[in-house]
C-alpha cells in the first residue's frame, strides 16, 4: 500500500507503472484504477482554479487507514493512492487510485471504496477560484448519482 499527497503535477499512468513495476510478478489478475480530474464546473458555477488544502501528515495517516480497510474488506494485493494538493487547473489530474488483486471484483470494489472516502469524507478543503475571479469554499461535494445506483444494486444481490 502507497499513499502520496503532493503539490506537484502527476502524470497518473506513470504513476500506476511505475507501482506495478514494484508488485511481484504473476499475482495479479487484474487492476482497477480510477484517475479523478479537475472540472471547469462545479454547483452551477464556472470554475477557473481551485486550490487544495490538507494538514500534511494527519491527511496521509487517515488515507492509509482507509486503504487498509479496504484490504480487510477485500482480498486485494495492494493499493496506490496519489493525490494532489495546492494550485490545480481545470484538467489537471487531481487523483489517482489503484488497486491490484487476484479476481476482478474485489479490485473493484475496493477502488470504489477508498475513492467514495476521498471524495466523501478525506481530510481536504476546497477553495475554488471562479471564472469571475471569486473565491468560495466548497461546503460539500457534488453527488455522484452512480455511488447510489451502485449502493442499491449492491444491496439486491
Amino acid at each position: 500500500m502507497k499513499v502520496v499527497v503532493q503539490e506537484q503535477p502527476f502524470d497518473p499512468w506513470k504513476a500506476l507503472t511505475d507501482h506495478e513495476a514494484t508488485l511481484e510478478s504473476g499475482k495479479a489478475g487484474g487492476s482497477v484504477s480510477f484517475v479523478g480530474t479537475m472540472r471547469d464546473f462545479n454547483d452551477g458555477h464556472s470554475v477557473s482554479a481551485m486550490r487544495l488544502d490538507h494538514y500534511p501528515g494527519m491527511t496521509e495517516k487517515h488515507i492509509e487507514q482507509v486503504c487498509q480497510e479496504a484490504a480487510d474488506k477485500w482480498d486485494i494485493l495492494d493499493s496506490l493512492v496519489v493525490h494532489r494538493v495546492g494550485e490545480i487547473l481545470p484538467n489537471d489530474p487531481i487523483v489517482l487510485v489503484v488497486v491490484w488483486s487476484a479476481h476482478r471484483a474485489n479490485a473493484f470494489d475496493a477502488c470504489r471504496y477508498i475513492i467514495n472516502y476521498l471524495k466523501e469524507r478525506a481530510p481536504f478543503w476546497k477553495c475554488e477560484t471562479t471564472t469571475q475571479g471569486a473565491n468560495r469554499w466548497v461546503e460539500h461535494n457534488s453527488e455522484d448519482p452512480g455511488v447510489a445506483a451502485a449502493e442499491a444494486v449492491r444491496r439486491s444481490a
